[in-house]
């Protein structure tokens, strides 16, 4: 929960060359879980939560440049993420961002209560494959279910993941998303099953009204 500590361990890790993949799955990531989990079972609370999500934010600025510079091949591809509108938390959120950039994607961090003409808007601007929206109360789940529902109006077909405490399998199926990731350790094999959808949609033919190609 301490900053300075966090950038400090991440700067030892870069010196002794372990990568900033290894060190977001194996150090920050796994550190991020226990938190979230400590929070879950009554053992932590809401002042200790942000002090963690800040300590893993000064973390990964620390980590981006190096992984930006690294990266010859460029960008697997580029993934807007929000807390929906309504929704001020974030640690789930910021942990899945963090596990997307080590696996070599641009990660557009929009923070908290972002709503739908915001979430549109930048993946649009962006170039965006993805749209991933995060709900951490009951109460803000509809927020995803709007996002959807404005994606469509806008006819745009971008592919969505959500994820949250609240959220489900289920409910990804009656709103309409692309994906649900359980945890922050499925974002990454969510997003590259998604990727795989889009590109999949993006070459297949179109047919005529005769019904060839």
């Amino acid at each position: 929960m301490n900053p300075k500590l966090a950038q400090d361990a991440v700067q030892q890790a870069l010196v002794l060359g372990i990568s900033p993949n290894c060190i977001i799955d194996d150090g920050l990531g796994k550190g991020m879980a226990k938190i979230g989990q400590e929070f879950n079972d009554g053992k932590l609370f809401l002042p200790q939560i942000l002090a963690a999500s800040k300590a893993m934010d000064a973390a990964i600025n620390l980590l981006t440049p190096v992984i930006e510079r690294d990266r010859s091949s460029g960008y697997r591809g580029t993934i807007v993420m929000g807390s929906v509108q309504g929704d001020i938390h974030e640690i789930g959120k910021n942990v899945c961002c963090a596990m997307l950039r080590g696996a070599g994607y641009k990660v557009i961090d929009l923070g908290s209560d972002v709503s739908p003409d915001k979430f549109i808007q930048v993946a649009r601007k962006n170039h965006a494959d993805i749209i991933g929206a995060s709900a951490l109360m009951t109460t803000t789940l509809v927020a995803q279910k709007d996002l959807i529902r404005h994606i469509r109006e806008e006819n745009e077909d971008f592919e969505t993941a959500i994820g949250g405490a609240p959220c489900s399998q289920s409910w990804c199926d009656e709103i309409g998303a692309s994906g649900y990731s359980a945890s922050a350790g499925e974002i990454v094999k969510l997003v590259e099953r998604l990727q795989k959808r889009e590109r999949k949609k993006r070459d297949q033919p179109e047919s005529d009204e005769d019904g060839t190609c």
